[in-house]
């Protein structure tokens, strides 16, 4: 009987083991990610320590960026497309730490959108 053939079950068996661990992967990471500001933390102290470009903080008027907003107020840039801008003079440890999210983000893309499993 072609149900009790010892191959089939090993097939199975490596098949239903791959999902599980995947299922797991997957809603481990999705929750480490959505719970734990820890991971977003290291990295973000890392950019504000190493980086010099931080440093500066620049800002442009309120009203430049929203049509009617109360005078005298400002809005800082966004500091991750300055960097992302300056790629060239930014420290190795900003390179991987952006490196690291625009990867990330990038695979999980084209991944998702591929119906491949991804987080």
């Amino acid at each position: 009987m072609w149900l009790l053939d010892p191959s089939r079950k090993e097939v199975l068996k490596f098949a239903v083991c791959c999902r599980v661990l995947t299922l797991l992967l997957q809603v481990l990471t999705r929750f480490l990610g959505s719970s734990t500001p820890i991971v977003y933390w290291f990295p973000a102290h890392l950019l504000q320590s190493q980086e010099p470009l931080l440093r500066a903080s620049e800002t442009v008027p309120w009203n430049a960026l929203a049509g009617s907003s109360p005078p005298g107020h400002t809005v800082p840039r966004n500091p991750i497309k300055g960097l992302v801008c300056n790629w060239k003079t930014c420290s190795p440890v900003t390179r991987c730490i952006l490196g690291y999210f625009l990867t990330y983000w990038l695979l999980g893309l084209l991944l998702h959108c591929n119906f491949l499993p991804w987080t």
